[in-house]
């Protein structure tokens, strides 16, 4: 699908946090934007019991809730375990992904930073490097990290985010805050940063870095002009 783009993240709320505003300027666009979240979240723990059958069916209306106010395509789901995808052997999230790449033929791709402290988002990471090797015929000509608070910014100084692109979001920041309320499982109370106004302060932040009023940031890994 020509100019399509995937984002691949970790947990339900990780697309919104990571790159939510950018998601939906994206899709403003006209771009097919599509997501692949790989685990269940905190949902997943405790698993069997009725509590947590609730709990997740809760949360994944949530994230279909939040994914439609950002124009999202479409949403597809894995069920890794939850703060242990470094139990599953690393070519069974790659075929996952290879799988969702097969039928969203993304140019773009946008996932984890390779050293957030959480393990998914590492894992996350490290698949689609493997899934998305840049080989003759492959589609994906740009693969870009996105920060996560309260996992990017919590990891120890070095190796840090070093962001080299900034997307100007001023008129899809809104769009990401209300994406963010609809999680209502996952936002906490400022000053926690999975919060509305913490994420407001880190996009304008971020902003101030690059002469806009709010902005997300990336790292590029990897871009191929043809």
């Amino acid at each position: 699908m020509k100019d399509s783009v995937l984002v691949v993240a970790a947990h339900p709320d990780d697309e919104v946090l990571g790159c939510g505003a950018t998601m939906a300027r994206l899709a403003a666009q006209g771009r097919s934007v599509s997501v692949l979240i790989l685990g269940a979240g905190v949902a997943a723990r405790g698993a069997g019991s009725a509590s947590q059958a609730r709990s997740r069916e809760k949360l994944l209306a949530e994230s279909e809730k939040a994914n439609k106010i950002l124009g999202v395509r479409k949403v597809y789901r894995a069920d890794f375990p939850d703060n242990r995808f470094d139990s599953v052997a690393l070519l069974e999230v790659v075929k996952v992904i290879e799988a969702v790449k097969a039928k969203a033929k993304p140019s773009l791709v946008l996932t984890h930073h390779a050293h957030d402290v959480n393990v998914d988002h590492q894992v996350a990471f490290r698949a689609c490097l493997a899934a998305f090797r840049p080989q003759p015929g492959e589609a994906a000509r740009e693969l870009r990290s996105f920060y996560v608070l309260s996992s990017t910014d919590w990891q120890a100084p070095s190796p840090a985010f070093a962001p080299n692109l900034f997307v100007d979001i001023s008129s899809t920041l809104e769009k990401k805050i209300r994406a963010l309320e609809a999680y209502k499982s996952e936002i906490r109370a400022y000053p926690h940063p999975r919060s509305s106004k913490g994420l407001r302060i880190e996009a304008q932040r971020t902003g101030l870095r690059v002469g806009l009023a709010a902005a997300e940031a990336f790292e590029v890994v990897r871009r191929i002009e043809r």
